[in-house]
């Protein structure tokens, strides 16, 4: 099935992937590496399509959360890439991993010895990035465990691989944690300092994601983590305001890269003073020409934007009314000339004149740009242009 015949899809634009990348090297200190993450499918965008695209961009290191995206970008990626695993690996997989040579966080010190437990049966050496808590309390070991680490990285060098030591920030895209990330930089440090005493060397020393990059360049050490940007969309608008400002810009210098597409399935007039779909949600107050479009709340439309969505189309916006279904919405078009059967919907994205965010479709279902994107349904058809 061509992806235009679904009942949506997904238009992902490469040369704008390409502007955004340009965006992101041209923030990089000299000799830093990149890895773009592709978690979240690639924050909706499809790790299919996305990772062939970013390779041919030249990107060759890549991160992803857990082993089901590991195996999605292994089906997809060229055998000269390399992916870190930056979340949960089962014991059960740590084969695989270790034996795909794929690089992967290692957040608690049990962890640590199944890891080097699992490259001693198999002869291998393991890849890790150990993870350190700096603060965020989420995942990440600490001083009570430094001892034993160096201890085990001692007797099991045959079969480690120190690929990196690593922390996450806990908000850097906002000022309102300026003193809780100042704290977290802190403390990384002292961990590198107490690794550089005992004489154990790490490939790469890495912290900063987008926000990170932008807004904290000296946390950049060795390799920036980088995941939103990619696709053309700022981590909070307070790190687009900050950057502009400080740059003297006026116009955003990043580019979505998603359009979100479907079409009329049929059209139909409505009386005033009728109910439209289901329950009495909303009321014609005149007559009304209606346009139902195959896409609802199972396809990742918000149920919340019942009554209050917008999409674009013959380059006009227009609204949805009634009740999302889970396979449908409904638009008025009353307004809109030469509306007909196959007329092209646009959900997100530009058409005409008009355009509709992530942002603002995130604000009216108040999501996140990240939630939203990350809730596309995998099974939507993405494609490249």
């Amino acid at each position: 099935m061509k992806p235009e015949t679904a009942s949506s899809f997904i238009e992902i634009d490469s040369f704008l992937v390409k502007q955004n990348l340009a965006f992101i090297r041209k923030r990089l200190k000299e000799n830093v590496k990149f890895s773009a993450v592709i978690k979240g499918n690639a924050y909706g965008h499809g790790i299919e399509q996305i990772v062939p695209l970013l390779e041919k961009e030249g990107v060759s290191h890549f991160s992803v959360y857990g082993v089901e995206e590991a195996n999605q970008f292994h089906k997809c990626s060229s055998v000269n890439s390399q992916l870190m695993v930056m979340g949960y690996i089962d014991r059960e997989n740590f084969e695989t991993t270790l034996k795909r040579g794929d690089e992967f966080f290692v957040y608690d010190i049990d962890e640590l010895k199944v890891a080097i437990s699992e490259a001693k049966r198999l002869g291998l050496k393991a890849r890790i990035h150990l993870e350190f808590e700096t603060g965020m309390n989420r995942t990440g070991m600490d001083e009570t465990n430094l001892e034993e680490i160096v201890r085990l990285i001692a007797e099991n060098k045959a079969h480690l691989h120190l690929a990196g030591i690593c922390t996450h920030f806990a908000g850097a895209e906002s000022i309102s944690n300026y003193y809780r990330i100042k704290k977290q930089r802190l403390r990384f440090r002292k961990y590198l300092n107490y690794f550089n005493s005992k004489n154990v060397q790490f490939e790469v020393r890495h912290a900063a994601c987008s926000a990170a990059m932008l807004r904290y360049p000296d946390t950049q050490y060795d390799m920036v983590r980088s995941g939103i940007l990619i696709y053309g969309y700022w981590p909070n608008r307070e790190t687009l305001i900050d950057y502009i400002t400080k740059n003297d810009l006026h116009d955003d210098p990043l580019s979505s890269v998603l359009t979100w597409k479907s079409k009329v399935m049929t059209i139909k007039e409505v009386d005033k003073g009728e109910y439209v779909g289901y329950g009495t949600s909303y009321l014609t107050n005149r007559k009304t020409k209606i346009a139902i479009v195959p896409v609802g709340y199972a396809y990742g439309y918000s149920r919340i934007l019942s009554n209050q969505g917008r999409a674009l189309v013959n380059g006009e916006r227009v609204g949805v009314i009634g009740t999302v279904n889970m396979n449908m919405l409904t638009l008025d078009v009353t307004e809109v000339d030469q509306v007909k059967i196959g007329s092209e919907v646009v959900l997100i994205g530009s058409q005409g004149e008009h355009k509709i965010s992530v942002a603002s479709f995130g604000e009216l279902s108040s999501q996140l740009n990240y939630e939203l994107l990350a809730r596309l349904p995998h099974n939507i058809p993405r494609i490249i242009k």
